[in-house]
Order: structure tokens, then sequence, then C-alpha cells
């Protein structure tokens, strides 16, 4: 029989979540488990939000030296996207390389174990146990932080090819880790994901298909949002399709990839199959739950996601919390971002130290696409507000008619739009497209989130000329 080595708390799964309430924990002075079979920090610092950025504010820089023949001079730019891999692999992730994070969180006293861990029920006291390749660990508490990996759809000949930095098939992980721009490539998916990406490699010369199961691109979004993203990607060249699902995909016999499309009834005239040096997987993303052990702690082995509620307890099936059982991040279903992994972690470490970490709730959720231009959502749609029941006013005005907007220039594609609860006379949603569309949304994230009457936010100073005061002038459209 394996030994079992006790501790307070153990945490499966080291992203942003798990790193965060490992590490605030340990400090505290609890003895700390932390476990996980890849890179210590997750996905956001290697593979997602840390370096896609790097890559698009590149881009950004690209764009902007493009529009100074319109506003400023002559001026001519050579994409080098080496710079761009530089960067990310010497300033972002060390070369793949976790040896600092890992350091930080034994320095705070965890204790790293690297392997998959797996839940194994409960001790004969009652603790939970966990099995991490033979060796055997039990604690009061465990927290549930295993992220999500890039979901690899069911279509023909795609497992054959697989995923790999050299081969003709990427997810984001391998987009970020490549030397150089491929010099055409498929986006299977538009999302946020597949959109940025698609505007950031655009930008560095390769030639870029959107390919989008969907009736539009940006789906989770306002359709005006689509609308305006699509309209911009046409007019730099990249071609959206959707409407268009891949049937089968296989090596072109150049190095490349095929794509054979099933068009869709509604999608109007356009090729049948699509070939390109690389092919973009961006279907979304798979919570890592499987052989997780969730049957062993009275929980759906198959579930794609666990229900936790206010204080981050995971719920059974009946929505009774589990003792001693928690969840943050991507696996809770509340949004993939790393800002709720991280928000959620605060209020669970609040939660297991008996500190003062008040829960504010999901209504005002925000995020954003930094696609050029940026968008900034939070809280509900114009859709959702009126699938609630609410009577829902629009307020809405466009970028390029505000003054700071208008002397923008190029690039002051898209609007800000407002969505009130009529009842309440608050504001309930909200939508800015813009150039900086993400620092212009934090404004209206506070709105949301602490219900400030549509009246106060009437009443309130917008510094003239900037881009936030467009909101004032959506504010001025309400009925």
């Amino acid at each position: 029989t394996a030994t079992t080595t006790e501790a307070d708390l153990i945490v499966l799964g080291l992203g942003p979540g798990g790193e965060s309430v490992a590490q605030v924990a340990a400090e505290a002075g609890r003895t700390v488990v932390g476990v996980d079979p890849s890179l210590v920090g997750g996905e956001c610092p290697y593979y997602g939000c840390i370096p896609s950025k790097m890559l698009l504010r590149a881009a950004e820089t690209l764009a902007e030296a493009e529009r100074v023949n319109e506003l400023a001079g002559r001026a001519t730019t050579e994409p080098d996207h080496g710079r761009v891999a530089e960067r990310i692999r010497d300033e972002a992730t060390d070369d793949w390389d976790d040896t600092v994070a890992v350091e930080r969180l034994e320095k705070a006293g965890v204790t790293v174990v690297r392997g998959a861990g797996r839940l194994s029920g409960r001790a004969d006291d009652g603790r939970l146990t966990v099995e991490v390749d033979g060796r055997r660990f039990a604690a009061r508490d465990v927290v549930v932080a295993t992220g999500t990996a890039p979901a690899m759809p069911p279509i023909d000949g795609l497992a054959e090819l697989g995923a790999s930095v050299d081969g003709p098939v990427w997810t984001n992980r391998e987009a970020v880790q490549a030397r150089t721009a491929p010099a055409s490539r498929i986006v299977l998916g538009g999302g946020a994901i597949g959109c940025e990406l698609a505007d950031g490699f655009a930008r560095f010369g390769s030639a870029v298909t959107v390919v989008e199961a969907g009736p539009r691109i940006l789906g989770v979004e306002e359709p005006e949002t689509s609308e305006v993203i699509a309209g911009v990607f046409t007019d730099r060249g990249i071609t959206v399709m959707t409407d268009a699902k891949a049937d089968r995909i296989e090596a072109d016999g150049e190095g490349g990839v095929r794509v054979y499309l099933d068009r869709g009834e509604d999608a109007g005239p356009g090729p049948g199959e699509l070939t390109a040096e690389r092919l973009l997987v961006a279907v979304g993303r798979r919570t890592n739950l499987a052989d997780l052990g969730l049957d062993t702690v009275g929980l759906d082995p198959d579930a794609r996601s666990l229900a936790v509620d206010d204080d981050l307890h995971v719920l059974d099936g009946d929505d009774v919390p589990i003792d001693g059982l928690h969840a943050v991040g991507d696996v809770t279903g509340r949004g993939a971002f790393t800002h709720v992994a991280t928000w959620q972690a605060r209020v669970l470490t609040g939660r297991l130290l008996d500190r003062d970490a008040p829960f504010g709730g999901y209504h005002g959720l925000a995020w954003a696409t930094f696609t050029d231009p940026e968008v900034g959502r939070v809280g509900m749609t114009e859709a959702q507000a009126r699938d609630a029941g609410l009577d829902a006013q629009i307020g809405r005005a466009e970028i390029a008619k505000d003054s700071r907007g208008w002397i923008h220039g190029p690039g002051n594609d898209g609007f800000v739009k407002l969505v009130v609860d009529a009842a309440r006379s608050e504001l309930v949603g909200a939508t800015v497209v813009a150039p900086h569309g993400g620092e212009i949304l934090g404004l209206l994230t506070l709105a949301v989130h602490a219900r400030v009457p549509v009246e106060t936010l009437s009443t309130m100073h917008y510094v003239f000329p900037t881009l936030h005061r467009t909101v004032l002038e959506a504010l001025d459209t309400l009925p």
C-alpha cells in the first residue's frame, strides 16, 4: 500500500487560478500540494493571453505604420514575424520553461508535484484523497483547477494529421510557438481565438481564410459586432466564410493541408475545398475533467464542467455542496478567462483562510477580444436581455462620429451599444467596438457591476475629446 502524504490543501492544476490559491494558502501557513502535468502557470502565460497579445501588439504597430500614409507622410513596412517569435520565446515564456514559476511556488511553501492528479475518494477519516502516478495524498480540502485545452473536433482526417509546430495543423499553442508566419492559413472557427490569430497573422503577410460553421463570426457577441469585424476583415483581405463546416481534412502532398467543406444552404457561392500551408483549429476549448476520478466523489465522470456555489464549493447532482471539494477557473463553466479564474481564486482563498472576500456575482462578467478594432463586452446582449423578459432599451453611438473617433481617422470602425433594463433604469449590458475598446469597457463594467442608475451615468463628466465620451453619446440616444 502506497504511503499517504498528508496536507491541508491539494490543488489540482496550477494555471492562474490554482496557482493563486496554492501560493496564498501556503503563504498563510497551510501545507499545500500543487499538482500539474504541464507548465506551472497554465495556458495564459505560455500559449494564451500573453503571447497572443504580444503578436497582436506587433500587428497593431504594423497597422498604425500603414496609416502614416493617410495621416502623416510616407512610410513603408517590412513585417518580420521572427521578432515577435523571439519576444514570445525569450521574454514571455523562457522558451516554454516554467522554472521561475515553480521556484516562486516552492519559495511560498507549496510542494509542487509533476503529474496528472486523480481524485480517489476519501480516506477513513473523511478527507479527500488524490493519486498522482502511484503516489497518494490526502487533504481536508481539494481544489480542482485543471483548466481547458484546445478542442479537436471529430472531423475526418484531423486526428491522423495531429497538431505540431512543424506540421500542417496548429492549435493556438503551435501558433504562438511558430518562428515564421505561414504564407497561407485556414482558420477553422470564427470565435475570439480564431479571429484574433487571423487578424494578427494577416498583418504579417499570411493569406487568411476564416471558416465558421455558424451564420456569423464572433457568434456570442452582438450581431452588429460580427458585422463590423467581418467588414474590417474583408477590407483587410481576410476571407470570411460562414455557414461552412469542415467535412474532411487531408495533407495536400506539398506540406500543406486541404480542407473539404460542407456549405450550408444559406452560404451562397463559394469553393467546396480550400488549401493552405497551415490549418489553425480554433473551434473552442474542452475542460480537462476526463480521467479526473469524478465518480469517486459522487460526480458524473463525463461532466463537461463543475457546478459551484458562491463559495466555490463543487455541487453534486442535487445542488448540495460536496464537503471539502472546490473548483475555480475554466472547469466551473463561468467563462474561460484568466480574470475569472483569479477572481474566483481570491473568493475561495478568502473562504479557506477565513478572510473577507465578498462574492460579487457574475452579472457584470466582462471580456475583450483583441482584434483591430477591439471588442469589449460586459453583461447581457440585447437578445439575452429580451429572452430574460426584460423591457430592454437600446442606446447606440458610432465611434467614427465621436470627436476623438473622427480625429483618430483610419481604423476608427465601431460603436458603443448600451442595453438598459427600463424597469430599473440600469445598464445590464454593453458592447464597445473601437480602437482600445477593451479599455473603454472599464467604465461600463463598473456601471453594470455596481448597478449604477442610467440617470447617474448621464450626469457624469466625460472628458472631451475622448473615445469614452461615446458612452455619453449612446446614453443620449436612449428613449
